[in-house]
């Protein structure tokens, strides 16, 4: 696939829609491709996703509405291709995006884009392998010592929560992408954020509280704990990428030009100044021989113009 031409970035307004448009149709289309793979492999998926619950002895899974098998496979389907397509979306995305932008622009972008996907994953990942074994355990048998029941759960209601589960997590964990853009900007600083850490464990521990798929205080805590790690790992990227380098002062020299051209300068002028000296001299030794040749007065003033003008020279030089 061919990256777009910097020429983008000069087109007029109805070029850019256009563009935009090939965008969304070729999203659109790798989407669509992505959906019919995910049918074929959609049990497989949900086979996956479904791992943390079989696990767990006396769950079962019903269906209320003859419909939903349908829909559940059709739903994993669409969101197994927007997996599948995503390389390519975010392929449109950024050749779209990147010829408009400048040189120091397009750095931040190859650090935001690569470290906000692997944050994702990273939550996603975190949640599904550490948190969600815990807290099913703990949601589905909390009040099993008063009475004995056996948990039900139907296949629709467990996608919609390992899926917000999931996301939730992901978008907690794009945590130091934000803080880290907010210190390049100028808004926060890494002193600020270590000065303030107290409120924001407490602004966190509130996030959590709004963010949290469950409202159960251990979901919570498993939540905000690895929150309040990641802002402390950005505090110290932050102080690695914010720390002023030692610049040392320049030391400007006003007269640097002159200096050079002084050398040559001085040569020229003694070379002028011996010049008028053998010019002085010789007018010396003509007004000594001509003393007694009154007819050559006139040669003689005319050497004593001369005489008079390099020393005007000589006057100007010193």
């Amino acid at each position: 696939m061919k990256r777009r031409n910097k020429k983008n970035s000069e087109m007029p307004l109805l070029g850019h829609i256009k563009e935009l448009r090939k965008v969304f149709l070729i999203a659109i289309y790798a989407v669509a491709f992505g959906t019919v793979v995910g049918w074929i492999v959609s049990d497989y998926v949900y086979r996956f996703l479904a791992d943390p619950i079989t696990r767990i002895s006396g769950v079962a899974f019903i269906t209320t509405t003859p419909m939903e098998p349908v829909l559940v496979k059709l739903q994993v389907s669409v969101v197994s291709g927007v997996v599948i397509a995503l390389p390519i979306i975010l392929w449109q995305i950024w050749s779209f995006v990147m010829p408009g932008l400048k040189k120091n622009e397009k750095k931040y972008i190859y650090f935001i884009v690569p470290a906000s996907v692997i944050l994702f994953l990273g939550g996603a990942a975190f949640a599904y392998y550490g948190v969600l074994p815990i807290c099913l355990k703990f949601l589905l048998f909390a009040g099993s010592s008063s009475v004995d029941y056996t948990p039900f759960l139907t296949k629709a209601s467990y996608l919609k929560f390992i899926l917000t589960f999931m996301i939730a997590f992901g978008v907690v964990f794009q945590l130091p992408v934000i803080l880290l853009i907010l210190m390049r900007l100028g808004f926060l600083s890494p002193k600020t954020l270590a000065k303030y850490r107290k409120w924001a464990f407490f602004a966190i521990v509130l996030l959590t509280v709004l963010l949290s798929p469950t409202p159960d205080l251990l979901t919570q805590f498993l939540m905000a704990g690895p929150m309040y790690l990641l802002y402390e790992i950005s505090i110290w990227i932050g102080f690695l990428i914010t720390r002023e380098k030692k610049v040392k002062p320049s030391k400007k020299i006003p007269e640097a030009k002159a200096s050079v051209k002084k050398p040559d300068d001085k040569k020229a002028n003694d070379a002028l100044i011996s010049e008028g000296n053998k010019i002085e001299e010789k007018a010396e030794e003509a007004r000594l021989s001509d003393e007694d040749n009154p007819a050559d007065e006139d040669r003689f003033s005319d050497e004593k113009t001369v005489t008079a003008t390099s020393k005007a020279g000589e006057g100007q030089v010193e």
